[in-house]
């Protein structure tokens, strides 16, 4: 096993924070003499199910830290998830039934367990001892934080400030995240820079019930395909992991080259090693930046399919872009009617997420019907005779009438 000096550098690299360095000593030294691995601990509201780049950031840390000999803690909150976690948030969120939160549970671990060392990974769900809570430890639970404290929060504070509403059930959400803490015995809790306030909660709570409080580690939130704002599906500038390798490599080519380097490094696995060097070579004119981009898009695609998959994404994404030539594999789809309006049309054969979407996009100029583009969102397509649809520069199908 490496040092306690060699597996805190292994912690730290690419983090934000980590609080604190020394405590984290302390435990690796005594799990080392205890032989024992470290518990750390990672939580996920299965609130949606699909995980995108952006959310690998924090589980590619944990699996290097697997790597030298840990336990992940995988909490997945299908309690929680019912309330909706506020970070980062400017209203309430809207409540999912217990359904809806079981069933993505089981895709969002499917998902996981692409990066993730699957054998030294405990999985729980805090809906085991939440649940169980009886109303006098729940109250316990309530009476070691404040209000003060919960509206110290940055979200809680900006919303108490402009009178919008916060629920009394999303100020029990830190307290319910760092219980997790107590219950698992965690000595790591690893998330987002803006998760930071949960993770500090979970600390102070094992401090109350008497445990060594876990040390804190905090990991970037990164920009979406736009560059700008944090990736989000809800806004459009992310990639999912499990979107076709075509889709994953054309949007992989469409960044920035500034955020392109930022990609290198959270998003496709290699070490600072590998990273510094092709950016070195990236600075000294020794590869292009398109060559380099190239590069990036096939790890990614290679990490969630396999390097055919990636190859041939390339292959496609150079027949459409580079020879300006419509795919030769577009998916055709028929349907009964001999007319349907453009943007549930779009929702239908599946080039957008939902109807908001396509109408934002057609208002926007990114959709094409047989190479032209159009504006009108209310626009009947003619059935009769075979249409070709583009949405956006890669996504592309032909429908007609059965």
């Amino acid at each position: 096993m490496k040092s306690v000096k060699d597996q805190i550098d292994v912690f730290k690299e690419g983090a934000e924070e980590l609080i604190s360095e020394e405590e984290l000593s302390k435990k690796l030294e005594i799990a080392a003499k205890e032989k024992r691995p470290l518990r750390v601990k990672y939580g996920a509201d299965p609130s949606a199910p699909d995980i995108h780049l952006g959310h690998t950031v924090p589980l590619r840390k944990l699996r290097e830290i697997q790597e030298l000999g840990h336990t992940v803690v995988f909490i997945i909150g299908d309690f929680t998830a019912r309330i909706g976690d506020p970070s980062g948030v400017s209203e309430t969120r809207k409540a999912l039934s217990e359904e809806e939160v079981k069933q993505n549970a089981i895709t969002y671990q499917e998902q996981v367990f692409k990066i993730l060392n699957k054998k030294q990974t405990e999985v729980r769900y805090n809906s085991e001892w939440l649940d169980a809570l009886s109303p006098t430890e729940f109250l316990t639970l309530t009476s070691r934080y404040t209000v003060a404290r919960l509206l110290e929060r940055d979200d809680f504070n900006k919303r108490f400030k402009s009178n919008l509403p916060i629920a009394v059930i999303e100020l029990l959400y830190p307290l319910l995240q760092g219980y997790d803490s107590v219950v698992v015995d965690s000595d790591v809790e690893v998330g987002g820079t803006d998760q930071k306030f949960n993770l500090l909660v979970g600390r102070e709570l094992q401090r109350d019930y008497g445990k060594f409080p876990q040390a804190v580690l905090t990991l970037p939130i990164l920009e979406g395909t736009d560059g700008v704002q944090k990736m989000s599906k809800s806004l459009g500038n992310y990639i999912g992991v499990q979107e076709e390798p075509s889709e994953i490599f054309g949007k992989v080519m469409s960044v920035s080259d500034t955020l392109m380097l930022r990609y290198m490094r959270y998003f496709t696995g290699w070490d600072r090693a590998t990273c510094d060097a092709l950016e070195n070579d990236l600075n000294k004119e020794k590869i292009h930046p398109k060559e380099m981009k190239v590069k990036l898009a096939k790890q990614i695609v290679s990490l969630y399919y396999d390097e055919s998959r990636a190859e041939e994404a390339y292959e496609g994404f150079e027949h459409i872009f580079k020879n300006k030539k419509l795919p030769e594999d577009m998916p055709l789809f028929t349907f009964k009617e001999s007319s349907m309006e453009i943007g549930p049309l779009l929702f239908e054969i599946k080039l957008v997420s939902s109807k908001s979407e396509a109408r934002r996009l057609i208002e926007q100029g990114g959709v094409k019907v047989n190479q032209e583009k159009i504006t009108d969102t209310k626009l009947e397509i003619d059935l009769d005779q075979e249409v070709i649809i583009q949405c956006g520069k890669r996504k592309f199908a032909r429908v007609c009438k059965a």
